[in-house]
């Protein structure tokens, strides 16, 4: 019994000193918070290709305006525009600075901490399948994924858009009585017309057909539009390195982008030039329906006509994802941050302002006629279609195709 009493006075005497030590701290104000004391807002930084990337900021900037928190902590969205192709090569040499396998980010030294700080957080490339792309080289590179196909942090289209024949409407109408049906063929064969525009039944004036093709260099869309090309000229929607490298599409192919004017002094902003300096870009083009939606009205203003809107039959579609870096090189804050602004994008009042950029929802729930100012009601007498008409949808290439094309137009069509 004696001993048990000693114990218990001690025990006793060990509680009375920690309440004596919590109240002398109390006192001195050098008590110890309850809660975590806030380290800063999460920084989400997101590599965003150009056709979406005014959508993007403008819903990023209301986003962090709206002062969205993640464990009570503030997040903070920066958007980064970024071609497509410049992010797939960025990723592809490994220029973001990928950690090693097995590599702690704990164990990293302060400069290389802060490199790491700059480390995008997710992107939003043109199509899914670049972000494929790319995680087939880091898998091979450092044996995991680093964009996903599934679960929580899968890649999710944010919103549709296609590429669309955009026609000054005087030209259209000559195209469509000589020919027909715009299609690939008839571009190619306006093309390669000895005669010009007299030639195909239009004003001596307007020379020669001009073609309007993104440079595939500096943007996606020169890439698709070579791939639709090629689709049509095989009659089907996949191609492989073979068709590209045929000696009998590859002169079909030479003689159809021959009809374009200079396409290595061109920017990436493609539509925009088209409204800017007009029929010296060209007379008409295959280019991304939002980026002409964007432009047409600026093109009417200055150059007095309309562009006709024709969809062709072998049509890429991009879905523009986002893709949520999954390693190491960012914390799961971030990561679940980067979520928190998909689920934003993806909300009907964002999914509904991205009409207004000429941009299709994703969102069932969305429809692109839904609100007034819509550019696919404003403009529908010129071909645009709120529900696009029957096509064949290309399938995505793989990195042998794109590289095949693009060595190809360097050799042979880049001046």
């Amino acid at each position: 019994m004696k001993r048990s009493r000693i114990i218990f006075i001690a025990i006793v005497g060990i509680a009375i000193v920690i309440v004596a030590a919590a109240l002398l701290l109390r006192s001195s104000g050098r008590e110890q918070p309850l809660v975590v004391v806030p380290k800063g807002p999460i920084q989400v930084r997101i590599l965003t290709a150009l056709p979406v990337e005014p959508w993007v900021r403008a819903a990023a900037e209301q986003f962090n305006q709206e002062d969205h928190r993640l464990d009570g902590e503030r997040i903070q969205v920066e958007i980064l525009a970024t071609d497509g192709l410049t992010a797939l090569g960025k990723f592809d040499r490994d220029e973001f600075g990928a950690l090693a396998s097995g590599v702690d980010p704990a164990d990293l030294s302060a400069e290389q901490q802060a490199a790491m700080e700059r480390f995008p957080t997710a992107w939003i490339p043109d199509s899914r399948y670049l972000p494929e792309l790319a995680n087939a080289a880091y898998k091979e590179r450092l044996g995991r994924d680093v964009f996903l196909t599934d679960g929580e942090y899968r890649t999710r289209p944010l919103a549709l858009s296609l590429s669309t024949w955009g026609i000054y409407q005087s030209r259209a109408d000559v195209l469509d009585q000589k020919f027909g049906e715009v299609d690939w063929q008839v571009i190619h064969d306006a093309a390669i017309s000895k005669g010009g525009w007299p030639e195909l039944g239009g004003e001596p004036g307007w020379g020669f057909f001009k073609l309007v093709v993104p440079d595939p260099r500096k943007n996606v869309g020169g890439l698709t539009a070579m791939i639709s090309a090629a689709g049509e000229y095989y009659g089907r929607p996949n191609i492989s390195t073979e068709d590209v490298a045929d000696p009998a599409f590859q002169a079909w192919l030479g003689e159809l982008l021959g009809a374009t004017t200079d396409l290595s002094g061109a920017s990436a902003y493609t539509a925009e030039d088209f409204a800017l300096f007009g029929y010296s870009v060209g007379d008409g083009g295959l280019l991304l329906e939002s980026d002409l939606l964007n432009n047409m009205q600026g093109i009417e203003n200055r150059w007095g006509e309309p562009l006709s809107i024709r969809y062709p039959e072998y049509v890429t579609w991009f879905d523009f994802p986002m893709s949520i870096w999954i390693g190491p090189e960012t914390s799961a804050l971030q990561k679940n941050a980067a979520l928190e602004f998909e689920r934003y994008l993806l909300s009907p009042e964002v999914q509904q302002q991205a009409i207004a950029y000429g941009l299709r929802p994703v969102s069932s729930d969305v429809a692109v006629d839904s609100v007034a100012d819509s550019p696919f009601v404003q403009w529908e007498a010129q071909g645009v279609a709120p529900v696009v008409p029957r096509t064949a949808a290309m399938r995505s290439p793989d990195r042998d195709v794109l590289q095949t094309l693009l060595r190809w137009f360097e050799l042979n069509v880049a001046r």
